[in-house]
């Protein structure tokens, strides 16, 4: 209790809370990519626009300004998922990378990892590596979730991670 409110103290009581840069919005596009009509991911979910998943149903569709407008609005939940469990101080390019990395993995998985608590001991130069562990949809190791958490990892170092 005590930490939570030192946090809040920390964070001005909600006033100063982070939020997505146009870097970490471009991770989130690019990776995502964005399907105007609903289909099944990699994990057997229904999922349009850029990796929406609330809601969706077979036989959904959107437009692009409906898969833009949805983002940014999901986008204000997953920030809050990151500003409300790290307790340690975060660059703009680490925050960036968690967003991106809840945005596809959810807040409970976040939550329960080992990454959350490496990150709030203090260990930076230990998340990437926990970063880069989360590869696998199904049950199995997908390239492209390979590449994705490579990307993670290397903008959570303030590194370029559009050619991953």
């Amino acid at each position: 209790m005590a930490l939570k409110q030192a946090k809040l103290q920390k964070m001005g009581h909600g006033e100063n809370k982070m939020k997505t840069s146009t870097e970490g919005l471009s991770l989130i596009k690019k990776f995502e990519g964005c399907e105007l009509e609903a289909y099944k991911c990699a994990a057997g979910v229904w999922t349009i626009a850029y990796g929406r998943i609330k809601k969706v149903k077979e036989g959904d569709t959107c437009s692009q300004d409906e898969a833009e407008e949805w983002l940014l609005e999901e986008l204000v939940e997953y920030e809050s998922y990151i500003n409300d469990m790290v307790d340690v101080d975060l660059k703009q390019c680490q925050f960036d990378a968690l967003v991106a990395w809840v945005y596809n993995l959810g807040p409970s998985n976040l939550k329960s990892s080992t990454l959350l608590n490496v990150l709030n001991a203090g260990e930076y130069k230990n998340v990437p590596e926990q970063i880069k562990r989360w590869n696998k949809a199904g049950g199995k190791v997908l390239e492209g979730l390979i590449r994705r958490r490579e990307a993670e990892a290397l903008l959570f170092e303030g590194e370029e991670w559009e050619n991953v």
